[in-house]
């Protein structure tokens, strides 16, 4: 059975906004449902384990999915979700890709985390599927290739768009704009309208622009593991 690493946030704050954040809920239900109902096993893992914070707007009405109300319903995965393991006791060999939710709290804990750095970059060592979507491909800010360069070099890439980011009002807020970042680290960035589904893979490197991408990046990634 094949078996993917989902790495969430621990971080629940919105930089020093004194609001929250976390992960956003259709980002982490969606892909796993999806890999869940085709058989995948799905292990979770975040930096300081055990339960990691949700984004409170993501669990509001009106960013309510069909995979967030299943999720919501959901006692079993809820109590799952409550005991993640650490991410540093994380061993890549057991895996067969990893998958990075997105929501605001990936900005401010997973970035720089030198455990996520290496988690990925062996992954990719290893021709393992590394995925992403929506603020998760800001955790790649730092990850490099086996030739030393950016990951994200020369490869077809997307993430939250500017106008995005705008729309939420967190342009001043967030510690850099992904879709700058991605580019000024070369990678071939796409976008399409706001909110829209899209998803771009460049060899064993899968990204998706915004929460409604997260069921597109499952597919593409079941598709790479299979």
């Amino acid at each position: 059975m094949k078996n993917v690493l989902f790495v969430l946030t621990s971080n629940d704050s919105l930089g020093n906004t004194g609001h929250k954040t976390g992960f956003w809920v259709e980002e982490f239900a969606a892909p796993y449902y999806i890999l869940k109902d085709k058989g995948f096993e799905v292990t979770l893992a975040s930096p300081k384990g055990g339960q990691p914070p949700i984004d409170p707007s993501s669990d509001a009405e009106d960013a309510a999915t069909q995979a967030t109300k299943r999720f919501e319903k959901d006692e079993p995965t809820k109590k799952i979700l409550a005991h993640t393991h650490k991410l540093d006791t994380i061993n890549v060999n057991d895996y067969d890709a990893v998958f990075y939710p997105g929501g605001h709290g990936v900005l401010w804990d997973l970035v720089e985390n030198k455990t996520s750095i290496a988690l990925i970059e062996n992954f990719n060592k290893q021709n393992k599927p590394v995925a992403f979507v929506c603020h998760a491909p800001a955790v790649l800010k730092y990850v490099k290739g086996i030739d030393g360069k950016p990951l994200v070099n020369t490869k077809k890439v997307t993430g939250f768009t500017n106008e995005e980011e705008a729309v939420v009002q967190l342009t001043e807020i967030v510690p850099f704009l992904l879709e700058d970042m991605l580019k000024e680290n070369g990678g071939i960035y796409s976008k399409i309208g706001d909110w829209q589904p899209y998803a771009v893979d460049d060899g064993l490197l899968i990204t998706g622009q915004n929460p409604a991408s997260s069921s597109l990046v499952a597919e593409k990634l079941m598709a790479k593991i299979s």
